[in-house]
C-alpha cells in the first residue's frame, strides 16, 4: 500500500487551496498566446542591433535611399527573406521565437521607415 504524504503549504497558502486553484486552471484549458508584438516592438527587441547602425551591410532605418531597391521588391518578398534570412543576416534576425507575423510586422515597419506605404499584417 502506497501512502500519500502530506503537501506542505506554498508561501502560507494552505495546500487545498494550492490544489483547487491548480485544479481550476487546468479545467479552463490551454491559456491564449500572447498577442504578436508590433512591428516597432520586434524592431526595438531584435532588429536595432543591426538596422540602427548598418552592422554587416544592413540597410539603416530611415535610409531611404538604401531601403529604395528592397521596397520594390515588395512586401511579401521582401518578409519572406527576412523570415529565412539573408547573407549575414540569420533567419528571423536570429530569434526563432519570433512568429512570421512577428517577423513581417518589423519588415513592414522597417520598410515604412525607408519610404513604403505598406500596412502592418494584421496574420
Amino acid at each position: 500500500m502506497t501512502r500519500i504524504r502530506s503537501v506542505p503549504a506554498v508561501r502560507g497558502t494552505p495546500a487545498a487551496a494550492v490544489l483547487a486553484l491548480a485544479l481550476a486552471l487546468a479545467a479552463a484549458g490551454p491559456v491564449a498566446a500572447a498577442e504578436p508584438r508590433s512591428g516597432a516592438e520586434v524592431y526595438a527587441l531584435v532588429c536595432t542591433a543591426c538596422h540602427e547602425a548598418g552592422v554587416a551591410g544592413a540597410p539603416k532605418r530611415g535610409d531611404t535611399k538604401a531601403w529604395k531597391p528592397l521596397i520594390a521588391e515588395g512586401q511579401r518578398a521582401l518578409s519572406e527573406t527576412a523570415i529565412k534570412g539573408i547573407r549575414a543576416m540569420p533567419a528571423k534576425g536570429g530569434r526563432p521565437d519570433l512568429s512570421d507575423l512577428e517577423v513581417r510586422r518589423a519588415v513592414t515597419y522597417l520598410a515604412n521607415a525607408g519610404g513604403a506605404k505598406w500596412s502592418e499584417p494584421a496574420k
